[in-house]
């Protein structure tokens, strides 16, 4: 049985709002912080003093401020903690939504459960709390579909950075030239107008701006 929690949330509202769940499934023991690198010492520390913590719940974007983190966001500081603790359950309650995230989150960092945040937030959140206790995974059904296996439309980092600036409206020549300046290759501007006709074959889509649309529509941006 779940015991002890950590959250890490840089909005105090939201903290009261997982708090209010928490002690509705019976978890008294629980701690708040306000920045990734606290969470990572504070899990830390608390394993060095034998006293664990039975999950961890945390958002994906934090503000920064003035505070210098080595752990900017909650996908850096998840992707850390399951290097060094691979069965350490973890629950990501964030207003991320992009199916592509979800996926890379679930397959790749291996965390327990995906809760979306919004109408439904906190009941899901309840039943994701619920469902790691029993050693299941759990997705808010708003980002169900990103495990679907006949969703096999995957795209890297590179094409996703493509499609962005596409989707912002810089034309080709400007991204291979960002592309360039920030040592992104392929940078050239052939290699930009190949990868762009390979993805609208991939995603059949007519042009640039119907493949902008079908991928924000998967939410992969």
């Amino acid at each position: 049985m779940l015991k002890k929690v950590l959250i890490s949330d840089d909005y105090s509202s939201i903290n009261q709002g997982v708090l209010a769940v928490l002690d509705q499934v019976g978890i008294t023991k629980v701690k708040q912080v306000q920045y990734c690198d606290d969470a990572y010492l504070e899990i830390k520390s608390a394993i060095k003093k034998g006293e664990p913590y039975d999950l961890f719940i945390t958002d994906l974007n934090f503000k920064t401020d003035h505070r210098k983190q080595k752990y900017s966001s909650g996908e850096e500081l998840t992707a850390q903690l399951r290097k060094e603790y691979p069965d350490f359950p973890i629950i990501v309650y964030s207003v991320e939504d992009r199916l592509q995230k979800v996926r890379y989150l679930i397959n790749s960092i291996k965390v327990n459960a995906f809760v979306c945040k919004g109408r439904d937030g906190l009941k899901d959140l309840s039943n994701a709390i619920l469902a790691v206790d029993q050693k299941n995974m759990f997705l808010s059904a708003h980002v169900e579909q990103a495990l679907n296996p006949r969703n096999h439309l995957e795209i890297n980092d590179y094409d996703i950075e493509l499609l962005s600036l596409l989707a912002s409206g810089q034309s080709k020549e400007a991204i291979s030239k960002q592309f360039k300046d920030h040592g992104i290759s392929p940078s050239s501007l052939s290699s930009i107008e190949k990868k762009q006709a390979k993805l609208q074959l991939k995603f059949r889509a007519n042009n640039a701006i119907h493949l902008i649309g079908i991928v924000k529509d998967l939410g992969l941006i």
